[in-house]
């Protein structure tokens, strides 16, 4: 029988401790957005790319872009060895491409150098910390992106807190108001049971784009709403 998830122990001062556990938060909003979207499976060295476009632009123009350079070169060897000029000509639709045409060439020259290949697939035989790790060490990869290629490409329990995650755990109450986005990642794996990574990125990412918004959340609409310390901020008292 799996183990119950808790939260991590606040400091003196930190918001609310949260009063619905984070299985039970996948379980309401895994139902709620039912059928949860998909996230289609790049080939690592793909996926890496295609994070690097999807910096700071909408999903539209990432894949566009993505879907140009593809077109353009064929594969991510060939767009390693390609002048950065026919890169960010390739991927101009996506937004700041003279900064992420160079970005692109560095990281796949850089995976080359350390791996003589593309073929990041031996990741998945090494554990997680390790396999994170590696990829660190890759010229703008941080968190964030290391937990995206390993959750999504290799369908490892790593996680990825994008700022939508992020703003939803705080709330919650899963992590505390002072807690970094980097640090989050380790705070939220250490939490989340492995087999339920996923379903967590897919059900809070999904929660914070429809519901859980920055400005205006719609808590009248939240199926975790009674659990969540936050919503007092946001809900008048005779309106709870």
């Amino acid at each position: 029988m799996p183990v119950k998830s808790k939260a991590p122990r606040r400091k003196k001062g930190a918001a609310d401790s949260p009063s619905v556990s984070i299985p039970e938060a996948i379980r309401l909003l895994s139902g709620a957005y039912e059928p949860l979207p998909h996230e289609g499976r790049l080939e690592p060295a793909e996926e890496l790319v295609f994070t690097i476009l999807s910096q700071h632009t909408s999903d539209i123009n990432s894949g566009r872009a993505f879907q140009r350079l593809q077109e353009r070169f064929g594969t991510m060897e060939a767009v390693a060895q390609a002048e950065v000029s026919d890169i960010e000509a390739a991927i101009a639709s996506g937004g700041l491409a003279k900064i992420k045409a160079p970005r692109i060439k560095l990281v796949l020259n850089r995976v080359l150098e350390l791996n003589g290949s593309l073929d990041l697939y031996f990741l998945k035989e090494m554990p997680l910390a390790e396999a994170k790790a590696w990829l660190r060490q890759l010229p703008g990869v941080g968190p964030k992106t290391a937990g995206i290629i390993l959750s999504f490409s290799l369908g490892m329990p790593a996680m990825a807190v994008d700022t939508h995650i992020f703003r939803v755990c705080q709330r919650l109450g899963f992590i505390g108001p002072k807690v970094t986005a980097d640090k989050a990642h380790d705070i939220l794996e250490a939490v989340v049971a492995p087999e339920q990574v996923y379903q967590f990125h897919v059900s809070l990412i999904t929660h914070g784009r429809q519901t859980c918004k920055a400005q205006r959340p719609l808590c009248h609409q939240c199926v975790v709403a009674e659990g969540c310390p936050s919503r007092k901020q946001f809900v008048s008292v005779s309106e709870i």
